[in-house]
């Protein structure tokens, strides 16, 4: 049987959090510095779950504070946060966020420590006056122990077997410097002995914390034991040709222990991929220019400082070569005439430097330097290196073809020539933009060509960049479309492919003083204007809509160019509706339907047009109903009275319920998980349903341990609405027909109890055999109730840092009751709820006890909780049993809460629990409370003002 039930009642609730690790872990402090921290072991898997409430079910989103690096996207939006294999760079504060657009969205934070402990190091160095070539005599050696963890590390120095502590030999003294503390401790030999000359061992320890054991680190220190030395077995600088291949090789001379060799290149550099390394010999295969450089050979045995050596190679090559033409400084034009001075220099980069060497030719035969013809060169050791040719008094026979010539002393390596025509057409370069090229206007995702005219022989380098106005000056502002701050270009044409508003502005086209004349540039600026359609918002909208009621669709321009001259069209479907022009002042154009019908359903369009499109706004009007939201937070949602079957009661409100037409039923449609075939009923709706409102349905006959997907669609006189699924999963009862429960919470399952994941700490499972030597003196049991070193039991630890007030709760399995059905005279049937006895043990010895308290709580249609037992202060040092009478009406916990006095002397323990049917035989009378049913008559009045108050707290 199916039945459905309405309860008039605002459900909405704005959405809580709290975050509880449910992974590997070591452990959760609750309070640190007002924070909750969880630990864990580098190499373990992180997993926090989000535990949340709150209708509709919330959005979940995990972030992390202060991460480049993002989360997993699969588990970004996820209840649990999970991170496999976690590295010590991925600890720091993790945040969950619970969202579902009713009230402030819950956000809770819990600060991940990653536990680690690397490898200790010893290094070992000697007075800094006194360092010699070898550790001997009257010298004072000093072993330094370093380690990277987390907590902070504890070192143990030993010699041989001898455990080596301060104050235990006068010639030894152990410390950590004040600037390091924490992180170093060093180990100092005074006056070296011959005793001294023995194995070392540091011992590094975070004592066992997340289970990471101890790691250690030897040293064997000796009258042999000395720093690196190493030598370089090679010329100093190698000069090589490309694609030779060279060897470095070195070789240590000294050092005890023996050293490790590697080799490394300034600023981080990567040696050559190619390369290959054979302990301290480097062999470089088909050598490039790239791979010049200095290369450095690093010895270190952590005995005093590493040793370096570094070489320099010097590839043998020439590359970019230049020229430019310098006209008669002494005139104040730049042209070229008989009679005057013109200067022609060429420039090179040469690897070795001192090796470059420069000829000319003119027309082709050698040229050398005369009293009209003067050649100069740079210093060799300039780099690059420069070569000018000064004609003075230039005559027409020296108009022709000059040639610079660069070669290497010593051959090997093809020439570098450079030709530069003078003659009566060598002219500098003149600057100017095609008429009517200067303003372009171009459509996004056009191919433009910027062009520049440059006349002058011979033609120089065209160098573009984008720059803004500014009076006279010109500066750049922006980088290329290629991302660089200058292109160049040959032909005096920049072209710019598939363009974007982005690429609007100023371009500037100059000349370049190389391979031309070297002249103040000549310049011209070119505007480049990037139409593009017009922005709208928004690009698509769904919009639910009653029939016969009046809207008004807008749509929103954002930004445009052109911006003038805007027409817009509306249209609904294919079938036009208006058409205009926004004015320069409008941003936007709206359109009004005053009374929706049937055919006023459909998808509504506005474009706004420029001369370079249209951007378009999109509506699409539906009498579609929203979807239903499942209500996950139901008590008691899942119930049993047959060995084969169960029912659940299935809860939802409606998602804006009075946007459409009235709701007239809901097409409920059920599977069972893994089959194909669905189930469908439909549930009619009388009346309107109201924002909030809590709608019910229960299903039955459904086949236990099957789940189920269920479907549920609302229906109105449009048709179907957006539905919205979950799944019914089955979870058993504890103890489904509870006669007798008994816990001694001898095993690590705890009978199925639980901490209570809203409390401030947790109770804590211990044996006295177990428990450690430093706890508090005068509180607490020393064995469970009967008198066992090796048996468990519960208790609460109140030392720090626990504060005053502050709870822990344990809670017991869910129990069904055994309802008991009987017939009366008039032949109807009355459930007669039954009565449990609850007995446990208790110890509550110390100055500074606070409060035992227990609770019944029911899972009626509301969580109640309703207080059966209470005891504080000191009751000596000794179990005692209490018992009380339950009479639970619904399915039930028992929760026990232990409450922090006002000091660290005030542990609480509790033991033996029991649930019998039936009342209590001979209580104690020790503090007892029992709370006995309340009449029949005022059931549903308790219940409705219990609901009523955890509402009112909801909100």
């Amino acid at each position: 049987m199916m039945f459905q039930q309405r309860q008039h009642v605002f459900w909405y609730t704005p959405p809580t959090a709290q975050i509880v690790p449910s992974g590997q872990g070591c452990n959760v402090e609750e309070d640190r510095y007002t924070e909750r921290v969880h630990t864990i072991r580098e190499g373990d898997t992180l997993e926090l779950q989000c535990l949340f409430t709150g209708h509709p079910r919330p959005q979940i989103r995990w972030t992390k504070a202060g991460a480049s690096d993002r989360l997993n996207e699969s588990y970004q939006h996820n209840e649990t946060l999970r991170i496999e294999n976690i590295s010590r760079h991925q600890g720091g504060r993790y945040y969950c966020k619970a969202e579902n657009r009713h009230g402030v969205p819950a956000i809770r934070s819990i600060r991940v420590e990653v536990y680690y402990l690397d490898d200790p190091v010893i290094t070992v160095h000697q007075s800094v006056g006194e360092s010699k070539e070898q550790f001997y005599f009257e010298r004072t050696v000093f072993l330094r122990c370093v380690a990277n963890s987390n907590p902070p590390v504890h070192y143990t120095w030993r010699r041989g077997r001898e455990v080596l502590s301060q104050g235990t030999d006068s010639g030894v003294e152990i410390y950590e410097p004040f600037f390091t503390q924490g992180e170093t401790k060093i180990l100092k030999l005074k006056n070296l002995r011959p005793q001294d000359y023995a194995d070392y061992t540091c011992m590094s320890s975070v004592r066992n914390i997340c289970g990471i054991e101890d790691k250690s680190a030897h040293f064997s220190l000796s009258n042999r034991t000395a720093p690196p030395s190493i030598k370089l077995l090679l010329e100093d600088p190698l000069v090589v040709n490309p694609g030779e291949t060279i060897t470095l090789v070195c070789v240590a001379s000294g050092g005890d222990p023996p050293p490790t060799l590697k080799w490394v290149r300034p600023g981080g550099e990567e040696i050559p991929k190619r390369s290959v390394i054979k302990r301290g010999t480097l062999t470089i295969p088909a050598v490039t220019m790239d791979d010049g450089g200095t290369y450095t050979c690093v010895a270190s045995n952590n005995v005093g400082n590493p040793a370096k050596k570094s070489t320099s190679i010097l590839v043998r090559g020439l590359r970019k070569g230049r020229f430019w033409i310098t006209p008669d400084p002494y005139h104040n034009d730049d042209n070229i005439q008989i009679g005057r001075e013109v200067k022609i220099s060429c420039q090179v980069e040469a690897t070795p430097p001192e090796e470059l060497q420069f000829s000319w030719l003119k027309n082709g035969r050698p040229l050398r330097s005369s009293e009209r013809m003067v050649i100069t060169h740079t210093d060799t050791d300039v780099s690059p290196g420069t070569t000018n040719l000064d004609i003075i008094d230039l005559k027409f026979t020296d108009f022709g073809t000059y040639t610079c010539v660069a070669s290497l002393r010593n051959g090997g390596i093809s020439e570098i020539s450079i030709d530069v025509n003078i003659s009566s057409t060598t002219v500098p370069p003149e600057l100017t933009v095609p008429r009517g090229r200067s303003h372009l206007i171009s459509q996004e995702g056009d191919t433009v060509d910027l062009q520049c005219l440059v006349s002058g022989k011979p033609k120089p380098i065209i160098l573009w960049s984008r720059v803004e106005e500014g009076g006279a000056a010109v500066s750049t502002v922006a980088l290329m479309p290629d991302g660089s701050a200058q292109m160049e270009s040959y032909d005096g044409v920049l072209r710019i492919s598939n363009v974007t508003r982005d690429m609007s502005g100023t371009y500037c086209c100059q000349t370049s003083q190389y391979n031309g004349f070297n002249v103040k540039p000549r310049k011209a600026l070119i505007q480049l204007v990037v139409q593009f359609p017009p922005v709208v918002e928004p690009v698509y909208t769904e919009i639910r809509q009653a029939l016969s009621r009046a809207f008004v669709l807008t749509c929103h321009l954002l930004r445009a160019h052109p911006a003038r001259l805007l027409r817009y069209e509306w249209k609904l479907g294919s079938r036009l509706l208006t058409v205009g022009q926004l004015s320069e002042q409008q941003g936007d154009t709206e359109y009004q339907v005053r009374a929706l019908n049937r055919e006023g359903y459909g998808e509504y369009t506005c474009d706004i047009t420029n001369e370079a499109g249209a951007g378009r706004c999109t509506f699409l009007v539906t009498g579609k109903a929203n979807a239903p939201e499942f209500y996950y937070d139901t008590y008691g949602a899942l119930w049993q009275n047959r060995p084969t079957v169960y029912g659940f009661k299935l809860q939802w409100t409606q998602m804006d319920p009075n946007a459409v037409d009235r709701i007239l039923a809901y097409r409920l449609s059920f599977r069972q998980m893994g089959q194909s075939r669905w189930w469908e009923q439909e549930i009619p709706i009388d009346g309107n349903i109201r924002m909030g409102e809590l709608l019910t349905y229960n299903l039955t006959e459904l086949i236990k341990p099957e789940s189920y997907l269920v479907r549920l669609t609302p229906i109105t006189r449009f048709g179907e609405g957006d539905a919205t699924e979950r799944i019914i999963t089955y979870s058993p009862p504890v103890n489904p027909h509870l006669r007798e429960f008994h816990c001694g919470f001898e095993d690590e399952v705890l009978c199925l109890f639980s901490q209570d994941k809203t409390d401030v700490f947790d109770w804590t499972h211990h044996s006295a055999s177990t428990r450690d030597t430093k706890y508090t003196p005068n509180t607490g049991p020393s064995s469970d109730h009967t008198g066992s070193k090796q048996g468990f039991y519960m208790y609460i630890e109140t030392s720090r840092p626990r504060l005053e007030g502050d709870k822990a709760r344990l809670l017991s399995p869910t129990f069904n009751m055994n309802s008991k059905t009987t017939s009366s005279s008039s032949s109807s049937s009355v459930t007669n709820n039954p009565t449990y006895c609850f007995s446990f043990y208790y110890h509550m010895y110390g100055k500074h006890i606070g409060a035992l308290n227990v609770f019944l709580r029911q899972k009626g249609q509301m969580v109640t909780d309703t207080s059966v037992w209470s005891l504080t202060g000191n009751q000596g040092n000794r179990w005692i049993q209490a018992k009380v009478d339950i009479h639970p009406t619904a399915a039930f916990q028992i929760v026990m809460e232990g409450v922090r006095g006002s000091g660290i002397e005030g542990d609480i323990a509790i033991d033996d629990v029991s649930i019998e049917e039936g009342e209590c035989k001979d209580p104690p009378p020790n503090n007892l409370r029992s709370l006995a049913p309340p009449p029949s008559a005022h059931i549903w009045q308790l219940c409705v003002t219990l609901s009523l108050a955890l509402i009112g707290r909801q909100r």
